[in-house]
């Protein structure tokens, strides 16, 4: 069987290609430790910067989603409820920058969140070019809340996490530690797959030899048996 070689002559070396994916293996598995271990309280921290900013605009009066919420919420003096709803989205970013009042925090945002979809119900003209998904700027103002409700499920997932969850020293739950402790490469796992083979392999072996021996001393015992007899 030929054997494939490079320009030079000479064939290439294996072991050089598993050294490589190696290295390969645990610069990708230190990488992946390190977004879990910083993931989720980036999450959260980005969370609460969105939400006292955007509250903030609300108070102060600069907010372009202001005409949108007083359109919405027609019953109520634009000029009280627009600050209101700033001054709650506030207390959820700052909930959520607080460890310790993140229940709270997840709490205000999961009361306020249907109140931001009410427009699709209420003024489907200003959410839709052509419904239902050719959508304006103020759709698509609404529509990204979907990826704050899953951002909030996500860190209001850590609030149970005995170990301190997403503090930024720990990972956010204890089967990833165990998980990180215990994981092989794919180099590692064909080592070991090739030394359980090797020892199948010399068992075998014995095997194979203790049964000719035992063969061998049989049809010995036989040929003495029958000299005997003659």
């Amino acid at each position: 069987m030929s054997t494939t070689q490079t320009a030079d002559g000479d064939a290439p070396d294996p072991s050089s290609a598993t050294t490589l994916r190696a290295r390969f293996d645990r610069v990708d598995r230190e990488i992946a430790r390190q977004m879990d271990r910083l993931g989720i309280p980036t999450l959260r921290v980005a969370l609460g910067i969105v939400f006292i900013w955007f509250g903030g605009l609300k108070v102060i009066g600069g907010s372009p989603a202001a005409e949108l919420v007083a359109s919405t919420v027609y019953i109520v003096p634009p000029e009280l409820f627009v600050p209101v709803l700033g001054v709650w989205e506030v207390l959820i970013g700052l909930c959520l920058l607080y460890r310790p009042l993140i229940r709270v925090g997840i709490l205000l945002l999961f009361l306020q969140m249907p109140g931001t979809f009410l427009p699709i119900v209420l003024l489907p003209e200003q959410v839709f070019f052509t419904f239902p998904h050719e959508l304006t700027v103020e759709g698509q103002y609404i529509i990204k809340n979907l990826v704050i409700i899953g951002a909030a499920l996500v860190v209001g997932g850590t609030v149970r996490n005995d170990s301190g969850g997403d503090d930024g020293t720990g990972t956010t739950g204890p089967d990833r530690t165990a998980t990180d402790d215990t994981a092989v490469g794919p180099s590692e796992s064909k080592a070991s797959t090739e030394s359980a083979a090797s020892t199948e392999a010399e068992a075998s072996t014995e095997a194979l030899a203790e049964s000719s021996t035992e063969s061998a001393t049989e049809r010995s015992t036989g040929s003495g048996e029958d000299s005997g007899k003659a």
